[in-house]
């Protein structure tokens, strides 16, 4: 971590600073404060309930959380793990909503990637060793199409399609209001939010985004929603629930980013990453693969007309 503190976090504690930007538990952040991995404009901090000021910059030390992730990185057959496509050099999951993709600060078990290495365990040796075999991500709250490198030479390919923006990623996402175009594309840059550091937004300091949308349908009964097809350019974190909301459209039943309204309840985003396509890492062969709706959002839009 190495951030420099904004306006709206003066005065605040050290321990809650960490906790909020890195994840980390208050508990974990207390151990890195007494081993002396947190500095403050260099110096190292002896206190916990030390308060930071405007302008300062703050660093933590992650390493010791990251190894407690790895050393925790065991297989876990308990985790359910639902496999669409598998052969030497790809795994192609799934997700249900819920599910953690990888071990990290919070969430050191019962991660997806823990099922995965109880049940293929060459992945563990696969690219970065605190989240094997991982080229990108879904959020906790996101179901869908997750591709994961079994092989080394697979994890490259992988990294390095989706760098060239050559795998295509169509997500599901029901949002709320009426749109006036019935397509366009969302190309705003990416942050860190500074007044809460958990968030992401559109920011131009933050790295370049870009998101394609079409209006599938539009709804009036109950509410006053549209159901889109987005199309990702880029990975930003939360890109799509960001840039959603950033046009005055946020994800149904998103608590974070706007878009949870007692009119419509939805206990998660209404998000779903429905389709994939590209080529096989080592082979080279075209594929695709496509989810269906799993059965809480296929009900949610069952109620709209």
């Amino acid at each position: 971590m190495d951030e420099v503190i904004p306006a709206t976090l003066a005065g605040q504690r050290i321990d809650r600073v960490v906790s909020m930007v890195t994840g980390s538990s208050r508990a974990e952040v207390a151990d890195l404060v007494a081993a002396g991995k947190v500095t403050i404009d260099g110096q190292v901090v002896t206190s916990r309930s030390r308060r930071v000021a405007e302008g300062q910059r703050v660093m933590a030390d992650l390493d010791e959380l990251l190894a407690a992730a790895g050393r925790a990185m065991v297989g876990e057959p308990d985790v359910g793990v639902n496999v669409v496509y598998v052969d030497d050099d790809l795994i192609v999951i799934d997700k249900p909503p819920g599910l953690v993709v990888h071990p990290g600060s919070g969430n050191l078990d019962g991660t997806l990637v823990q099922g995965l290495v109880a049940r293929y365990p060459e992945i563990a040796a696969v690219g970065d060793p605190e989240r094997p075999g991982i080229v990108h991500r879904l959020d906790k709250g996101t179901s869908g199409l997750l591709l994961v490198a079994r092989s080394q030479p697979a994890y490259v390919a992988l990294s390095a399609q989706l760098k060239a923006h050559e795998v295509e990623r169509r997500y599901l996402a029901l949002v709320w209001g009426e749109l006036d175009a019935l397509n366009g594309m969302i190309d705003a840059p990416i942050g860190r939010s500074a007044r809460e550091p958990t968030r992401m937004t559109v920011s131009a300091k933050g790295k370049e985004a870009r998101t394609r949308y079409e209006v599938i349908a539009t709804y009036h009964d109950p509410v006053d929603v549209s159901l889109l097809e987005c199309r990702l350019e880029t990975g930003r974190t939360h890109q799509i629930r960001v840039h959603l909301r950033a046009i005055d459209h946020p994800v149904v039943g998103d608590v974070r980013y706007g878009g949870s309204k007692p009119s419509f309840p939805v206990d998660r985003p209404w998000l779903h990453a429905a389709a994939l396509r590209l080529s096989h890492p080592v082979t080279g062969e075209a594929m695709v693969f496509d989810s269906p709706l799993p059965a809480d959002l296929r009900d949610g839009l069952d109620q709209l007309r």
